[in-house]
């Protein structure tokens, strides 16, 4: 009985291990997709944000958006950006978050103009 119960176990973690892996990779995957169309939404929604920012923008707020918000920015990647895809942006730049990083990432992109 005891062997059963280890082989139950061992299975399940194998098989949670592998479901976290591929949820990482469903993550990463809609991240990438998502940073596709952030420099077209800033082109378009926030015309105040100098393109040299354009990255560093696009990646903080990938990198802090929650799955739920990845997941909208990855479909707009399909379906093209509208005023959806800007209010997603705004909800992520107004996090504290988002906004240290714009902080720590700004005067290096700006230090290349």
């Amino acid at each position: 009985m005891g062997h059963r119960l280890t082989g139950l176990a061992l299975s399940a973690t194998v098989a949670l291990s592998a479901c976290v892996a591929v949820q990482q990779q469903t993550d990463l995957a809609g991240r990438q997709a998502a940073k596709t169309i952030l420099p077209e939404a800033l082109a378009i929604y926030f015309p105040q944000v100098p393109k040299a920012l354009f990255t560093p923008f696009t990646n903080c707020v990938v990198d802090n958006a929650d799955a739920s918000e990845v997941q909208s920015l990855a479909a707009d990647a399909v379906v093209g950006v509208d005023q959806g895809t800007a209010d997603t942006i705004r909800t992520v730049l107004a996090r504290p978050e988002t906004q240290n990083c714009l902080r720590a990432a700004a005067p290096t992109a700006l230090g290349t103009l």
